[in-house]
């Protein structure tokens, strides 16, 4: 009889085991956008760029711990020049895209940050188009016009809309997507293929070089001002190295999540993931919301949603 009831337990387990896994990874996404918005934002910490500076730094050290030594994913290892100029490449747009979201983050709130950061399908469609000639089925372009809709009416209704901070956010959001088109090209081979473990940690290196320079000469002084802000306040240090941890977290847990699930169960999470990050920022900041606003937010997700759909059926 002990031989049922141990292969009964064992799908028990597995499901508690992957509920687990989406709790830490919607835990870790949410948290990330929310302690960078209180440390640039309300912390008064106003240096993005060094900000993802620790983020790319964690990343690399991190990923190499879990890639080399605890074996999260079989290290795979680069085999030309060529390969390496392509992901150094990938790098740069990839910290760039971060950047962008870190700075715009400053200025608006993470709800309008969210809803415009959902428009990434359609420029994903627009450079794919554009680099590749790619076309869609109608359908599927016909899904990007509620996504399009909906930030421009959310734009429209947001109380606390910063134009530069809204132009950072769009950029970041045009650099993800790019980012994604440009590796489907780049390491398109089988043998340049790399999973997302392997490939954030070749990519953060290069980010972090990228961003030392240019954190030291945009920010000035930010290497003074970070250690004088941790003697005032332990907190703070804290703070930021939590901070840059769940950075690096939220790619471990988006890899494991579509290993135990699917990509599209990742999809269909990360659509209910933006919701939330916007009513649990509105909780926490108080920021002051419009309804126009929030119909246009409910519109593009709704769009986001059936563009994933579409595209699914086009497969």
């Amino acid at each position: 009889m002990k031989a049922p009831f141990s292969s009964m337990q064992a799908p028990k387990y597995g499901s508690f085991f992957t509920l687990g896994l989406i709790t830490i990874w919607y835990s870790s996404n949410i948290g990330v956008i929310l302690l960078n918005k209180y440390l640039l934002s309300s912390y008064g910490f106003k240096y993005p760029i060094f900000l993802t500076l620790c983020h790319m730094m964690a990343c690399s050290l991190l990923s190499y711990v879990a890639v080399a030594w605890l074996k999260v994913a079989p290290i795979q290892h680069l085999k030309s020049q060529k390969q390496f100029f392509k992901i150094s490449a990938l790098g740069i747009i990839f910290c760039l895209s971060v950047v962008g979201g870190n700075v715009s983050l400053k200025y608006l709130p993470v709800s309008f940050n969210q809803a415009v950061g959902a428009t990434t399908p359609f420029f994903t469609a627009v450079f794919a188009y554009l680099m590749t000639l790619k076309r869609e089925g109608w359908l599927t372009y016909v899904t990007l016009v509620p996504v399009v809709t909906g930030v421009i009416i959310a734009s429209g209704g947001e109380p606390s809309f910063h134009l530069f901070g809204f132009i950072m956010c769009i950029s970041a959001t045009a650099a993800r997507a790019l980012k994604t088109v440009l590796q489907g090209i780049l390491l398109s081979s089988e043998g340049e293929k790399l999973n997302s473990m392997n490939l954030l940690m070749y990519m953060a290196p290069v980010a972090a070089i990228f961003l030392l320079p240019a954190a030291l000469i945009m920010e000035k002084d930010v290497v003074g001002i970070t250690i004088a802000l941790a003697r005032q306040d332990v907190e703070f240090l804290w703070y930021l190295m939590f901070n840059s941890s769940l950075a690096y977290f939220v790619n471990l847990t988006n890899f494991l999540v579509t290993k135990h699930t699917s990509a599209l169960t990742l999809q269909v999470l990360g659509n209910a993931k933006g919701a939330v990050a916007v009513v649990v920022s509105i909780l926490i900041f108080r920021n002051p919301v419009s309804v126009t606003g929030m119909a246009g937010y409910t519109l593009t997700v709704i769009g986001v949603i059936l563009y994933n759909e579409a595209k699914r059926q086009s497969k």
